[in-house]
């Protein structure tokens, strides 16, 4: 048996770098654990050697886009299957996009694509609550029962950095994304203020709450004795234990930089924003005439902010549900500006080394029907779809299970989003064995199902 390797050993040997230790199967034949080796990466970090702690953004394509016409074209079924666009080829052998995502096809050898993810459910809210909880939903699926995945990182990562929220929606709170039990302290951090828009684009959350003054700041006392009339209303709606959270990150993030650097998204080069696609003479009526609005500087922000540290960042890219004229609004809006939004966030991201521990989940909480409707468009479709993943512990280039000749059922090797969750927690270091009770004192585990995609590493 190989003896046990040390702190200083591995501190002497090798760059810390989780990925590596997993692929390696050092957890096991060095006697880590997983906390084990987070104590690790604490002490390198006391030590000058400091690694940079995982991260996730999630691109969620609200509405569900079409597998067939994206990441999983289907040339030689019917024309009523197929649809009106064409493929092409990437710079990965044997792997096919729709010729509507040239960008994306150029640098496949950095993301990867699940092609047979599947659940049961049509339901738009429904399936958000599936794919970001891991659960079905409650009575009423625009609200949370169960925990999202940005909530459980709030809860056990959350205090690693104080000065930045661990969980940030951009630009606001979706369907499934909510806190569910954990209750209001491990809800999101929210822009509110939408980049995608014109203007400067400005975080109301920094704004002092009326009567505080930024002497006042200076002393946690004062603020929060400042809170008085905020401590009556939270507790008139119950929400008294997420009172001292809320004002500890209040003083956090109000008496750092840290945070508001991060969202100081006007500091970026007009080189960059370009890069993402970003329009200075953006016009919202065109953009929703077609369908998508601009979603590149909402790209750009979730980039700043894992550079500065926050756990996971959503971004909200919807609207993809094309039940009509589908293949005009993906053509004129959808697929131009997210081939070229996110292809710019991998290069980004690789460009400033972040791309290693940065996990980067594109997907919607379902695909689109194999068959095209009378309408020129596409319905709900859960059987099967396809997700992008880029990053973290993925290795670019792979193809991961694929969907029958009409991209109606998975063919080989299914997968569900419980599967991807999974990924996502093992990467950033949560623990999804953890039992959290809900109102009732009934223990639930972070995940009910799920494993590791181990092809993606």
């Amino acid at each position: 048996m190989p003896a046990k390797l040390g702190c200083a050993d591995l501190f002497s040997t090798m760059r810390l770098d989780r990925r590596s230790f997993v692929k390696a199967g050092i957890l096991g034949t060095a006697g880590l654990t997983l906390p084990q080796l987070l104590k690790v990466e604490a002490q390198a970090n006391e030590a000058g050697q400091a690694t940079r702690r995982p991260s996730v953004i999630i691109l969620w394509m609200r509405g569900g886009p079409s597998h067939i016409d994206m990441w999983d074209p289907k040339p030689d079924a019917p024309v009523e299957y197929r649809g009106e666009f064409g493929v092409s080829s990437t710079n990965v052998p044997g792997i096919l996009l729709s010729d509507m995502l040239p960008m994306c096809g150029r640098i496949q050898d950095k993301w990867s694509i699940i092609r047979s993810l599947h659940h049961t459910d049509a339901g738009h809210s429904s399936g958000d609550q599936i794919c970001f909880t891991g659960y079905p939903s409650g009575p009423n699926p625009d609200e949370n029962k169960y925990p999202s995945c940005g909530s459980i990182v709030a809860r056990q990562l959350g205090h690693q950095s104080p000065h930045l929220p661990a969980y940030v929606m951009i630009p606001r709170l979706l369907p499934g994304a909510n806190s569910g039990y954990l209750g209001v302290a491990y809800k999101p951090f929210e822009t509110q203020a939408d980049p995608a828009n014109p203007g400067p684009f400005r975080v109301p959350n920094f704004s002092l709450p009326s009567g505080v003054t930024v002497e006042q700041v200076g002393d946690r006392r004062n603020l929060l004795s400042s809170f008085d009339n905020i401590r009556r209303e939270v507790d008139s709606s119950g929400q008294m234990n997420a009172l001292d959270r809320y004002t500890a990150q209040a003083w956090d993030i109000l008496t750092s930089d840290v945070a508001r650097n991060a969202f100081d998204i006007d500091s970026e080069s007009p080189s960059i924003r370009q890069r993402y696609g970003f329009m200075e003479r953006f016009d919202p009526g065109a953009a929703n005439r077609c369908g998508a609005p601009a979603w590149s500087q909402r790209i750009l922000l979730a980039r700043r902010l894992v550079e500065a540290g926050v756990r996971l960042v959503t971004v909200d890219l919807r609207w993809w549900d094309t039940h009509v004229l589908g293949f005009d609004s993906l053509r004129r809006g959808f697929l131009p500006r997210f081939d070229q939004a996110y292809s710019a966030l991998i290069e980004d991201l690789e460009q400033r080394g972040l791309l290693d521990s940065t996990l980067v989940v594109a997907w919607g909480e379902f695909g689109r029907t194999p068959r095209v409707n009378n309408d020129a468009g596409r319905d709900h479709y859960p059987n099967v779809f396809s997700a992008a993943l880029a990053g973290g512990p993925v290795r670019g280039g792979r193809v991961v299970g694929s969907s029958d000749s009409r991209g109606a059922f998975p063919l080989a090797n299914a997968k569900t989003p419980q599967d991807v969750l999974m990924t996502m927690y093992r990467h950033l270091g949560v623990d999804p064995t953890v039992q959290y009770t809900d109102g009732s004192g009934r223990p639930h585990p972070v995940l009910p199902t799920g494993r590791v995609i181990e092809e993606l590493s």
